[in-house]
């Protein structure tokens, strides 16, 4: 078999296949055999039935020979997508120019493949990140959490301002007279807004003994739907209280801490929020590279299909979501606020966001130059088969048999040339100040197992793209897949 591939319009591809009359009459031969054994004919037994019969049955020499083409058809398409190293997203439109009859078989088939985008200007993308210093401010703040722990409260004859704590007495009514909220001896801080906005406002400057009203929304459910209720309060202010923290002293430290001073525990904290603001600005690195990558795609370059399947496969997702959750559609419109069509369409645009974030993973690994050597496909599978504790050659075998291999290959090579652009992007603080690299990178042995077992994040993950096309990316904040490990072990038994 021979197959040749000219671009045409757009992303798509004539690709021209021939095969020889051999291997037809092979085909041939074999559909004879399998319709010989399905076919009941009185007078023969299963397998036995002769071809001159089967000519008969099916309307002639010609016909027999159309059923055994339609047959073989995909498997001749599919063997010339690899030979021709296509990328389909979508089924083919095939035409078969020759071999209807007798002799060698020759077909096109348009094939709308996967296309390369424009990338322009990727090698001078500048990249905010959120900035690492840490201000004496912040420190201070975290100390005084640590206090507030210990804190006293204490009675106190004057106003109410934010962070006393008062007891109240806190009833509100509907409009129909039902009271939707009843609850004394309340203890409330001020400024939370645990409650509602307006309870905070009401409360600031008031006194012990005074009875304060204000309405405010509330929302109330009614069968599966959310309605907002106008609820009268009624606030009876009892006791006004703020808190006392302990004094800051080196022997307060050695108490609540495991640090004897009050310097020493002021170290370790100063380390903890700079090993915290490393990590934000390490994922803000991730999502603001990627995202600014995406942006230089033009939408027109996307190939509807492409969004359309990554739709269908997010709805679909999202749907099984619900299903274990026992939660209807209508409760998370009615929850969202939105119509169907509101939460399809935002749904949509997530879908697009990733589909462009795939596609400008692929042109700028190609634009780099970036591949993927069969040692690396490798090492992916045995990570597979360590993780699923079975035999690396029965994770290979099902991911050859089910045509993965090139997926894992595929997603190797995304996650390199994600690799590669945060590597090169320039980085800024928001300020514009230039961020050095080595800023972002934590001292692994000043950090203990625990703490670096608490920063890990997940792997964005999505699914790679099947043989039509089929993108199955998962969720955001820009959904892409750069990392196969978790998408080919998905149906391996």
């Amino acid at each position: 078999m021979r197959a040749t591939a000219k671009p045409i319009e757009g992303s798509r591809v004539r690709l021209s296949v021939e095969v020889d009359a051999v291997e037809v009459d092979r085909v041939l031969d074999e559909t004879v055999r399998k319709l010989s054994r399905q076919t009941r004919v009185p007078g023969f037994r299963p397998g036995k039935v002769p071809r001159r019969v089967l000519e008969a049955r099916l309307g002639g020499a010609t016909a027999l020979r159309g059923e055994a083409l339609r047959q073989a058809l995909p498997d001749f398409y599919a063997r010339a997508v690899i030979d021709a190293a296509l990328d389909p997203i979508a089924p083919p439109e095939i035409d078969i120019t020759a071999g209807k009859e007798s002799g060698a078989l020759a077909f096109d088939a348009i094939v709308q493949v996967r296309p390369i985008v424009g990338i322009p200007g990727y090698a001078g993308l500048r990249v905010t990140v959120p900035s690492i210093a840490v201000t004496d401010a912040e420190v201070d703040a975290q100390i005084d959490r640590l206090r507030e722990q210990e804190g006293e409260l204490v009675a106190v004859d004057r106003p109410v301002i934010d962070k006393d704590n008062v007891t109240i007495n806190l009833h509100g009514t509907a409009p129909d007279g039902s009271e939707v909220v009843g609850v004394d001896d309340l203890l409330y801080e001020v400024g939370s807004e645990a409650v509602t906005p307006e309870l905070d406002r009401v409360l600031r400057g008031a006194k012990v003994g005074d009875v304060l009203t204000f309405h405010a929304p509330a929302p109330r459910m009614r069968g599966d739907r959310e309605e907002t209720l106008d609820v009268a309060y009624r606030v009876l202010v009892k006791q006004v209280q703020e808190k006392h923290l302990p004094d800051l002293t080196d022997a307060w430290a050695a108490a609540s801490s495991e640090f004897q001073t009050v310097e020493e525990l002021r170290v370790d904290i100063r380390q903890r929020l700079e090993r915290m603001k490393i990590v934000q600005a390490q994922l803000a690195l991730r999502e603001n590279a990627l995202g600014a990558l995406v942006d230089l795609v033009d939408d027109g370059e996307v190939p509807e299909v492409l969004v359309e399947d990554e739709l269908a496969e997010r709805l679909h997702h999202f749907g099984h979501q619900l299903e274990e959750q026992k939660i209807s559609f209508e409760q998370v419109l009615a929850a969202s606020g939105k119509t169907a069509e509101e939460f399809v369409a935002d749904v949509r645009v997530q879908a697009a966001r990733a589909v462009k974030a795939d596609l400008a993973l692929r042109a700028l690994a190609s634009a780099e130059g970036i591949e993927v050597g069969d040692e690396e496909v490798d090492a992916e599978v045995e990570a597979v088969a360590d993780r699923l504790n079975i035999s690396v050659n029965r994770v290979r075998r099902q991911l050859e048999r089910d045509g993965r291999i090139a997926a894992v290959r595929s997603e190797r090579r995304k996650a390199k040339a994600l690799a590669w652009l945060l590597d090169h992007v320039e980085l800024v603080d928001p300020e514009g100040n230039a961020v050095p690299r080595e800023r972002l990178r934590i001292d692994q042995s000043k950090e203990s197992a625990e703490e670096a077992a608490e920063r890990t994040e997940p792997e964005p993950q999505s699914r790679e793209q099947s043989s039509l096309g089929r993108p199955e990316t998962s969720e955001e904040p820009v959904a892409v897949q750069v990392n196969a490990d978790q998408t080919v072990e998905e149906g391996i038994e």
